[in-house]
């Protein structure tokens, strides 16, 4: 709270004001507020934050489909996120050339579905690889026949059910490929002045190079947008990847196969007896009969046991266990 005046400070400075010696434009303040125009065709849903997890996400996706698809396509695969911006709907379905190659997949449990475009040459090049080609993509393009959209949606799965890991530090997702469209005409999944977030990404298939843009619409992600940040998306990968990790370890420490052994007892004998050794010869072992064996682990002492038999075979009952400090 500012200071409050007294009379004799206000006389004084009415009379300075009075004689000219202070000017009033001196005690004038100045808006600095910056207003700053807001358009509502495109109000701003997606924020910096978000498309940078977004990118994110589909850095992690590209390094999955460089590693599985390989093995389908029997070539090097090579991804890269290039860039990430949020735009209508309608600019980006009159951004598409026919024919093209548009998966919907339905994003459960979240609400609607997100759309997978892949360049035409690529899936050409795709089709030739699966058909035992070189990978040579065609010089025009045309249409798509029912047999190589078939051969195509196998490739489509895979890129679907390898976006359940990318995204399971977010939300658990159980995404479907529904259909493969190659007219955009027919791919209105949403209201065309929606806002949605385009991840562009540069695929190499061999020396064959193009593009894949995965569209996700805001309606689509509005459930989880405040998980998408990477403050918060480091911190359930660092606790998932840990957990995770524990558990593989566990689950393979169980699995492990060790051998385990008895040892009734030691003795030395001379080479020549042991090969004259015949059956019913007795050996001389340096234990008693009412002496704990020695159970080994690998190795090592881990338990002392009693000699018996169970189910018609030899066994041992374990009486002591060694435990090191």
């Amino acid at each position: 709270m500012a200071d409050v005046l007294s009379q004799s400070e206000i006389d004084a400075l009415l009379k300075q004001l009075s004689s000219g010696e202070l000017d009033a434009d001196d005690f004038t303040e100045e808006s600095t507020v910056k207003i700053k125009d807001y358009d509502f065709a495109r109000p701003a849903k997606f924020s910096k934050e978000h498309l940078r997890t977004l990118e994110i996400i589909f850095e992690n996706f590209g390094r999955l489909v460089s590693s599985n698809l390989p093995a389908y396509l029997r070539k090097n695969v090579q991804i890269d996120v290039m860039n990430s911006e949020a735009v209508t709907y309608s600019e980006f379905s009159n951004a598409l050339s026919n024919p093209l190659l548009l998966g919907i997949v339905n994003f459960a449990p979240l609400s609607g579905n997100i759309l997978i475009e892949l360049a035409s040459n690529l899936g050409f090049t795709i089709i030739d690889r699966m058909l035992g080609g070189l990978g040579i993509p065609l010089d025009k393009p045309r249409e798509f026949s029912e047999i190589e959209l078939s051969v195509l949606e196998r490739i489509f799965n895979v890129l679907v059910d390898l976006l359940r890991d990318p995204w399971q530090n977010v939300v658990e997702i159980h995404p479907r490929l529904e259909r493969i469209e190659t007219n955009s005409q027919f791919a209105q999944i949403i209201s065309p002045s929606e806002m949605i977030a385009i991840i562009t990404i540069n695929m190499s298939i061999g020396n064959v190079e193009g593009l894949m843009n995965i569209c996700l619409p805001f309606m689509t992600l509005e459930d989880i947008m405040d998980k998408l940040n990477t403050k918060y998306w480091f911190s359930t990968m660092q606790d998932s990847d840990s957990e995770a990790y524990s558990e593989f370890i566990e689950t393979a420490i169980n699995k492990a196969q060790i051998p385990i052994r008895a040892i009734l007892g030691r003795s030395s004998i001379a080479v020549m007896d042991f090969i004259n050794l015949q059956v019913g010869d007795i050996i001389r072992l340096d234990s008693h009969m009412d002496e704990e064996l020695d159970v080994y682990v690998g190795n090592i002492v881990k338990f002392k046991a009693l000699p018996g038999s169970g189910a018609e075979n030899y066994a041992v009952k374990v009486t002591e266990i060694i435990r090191e400090e």
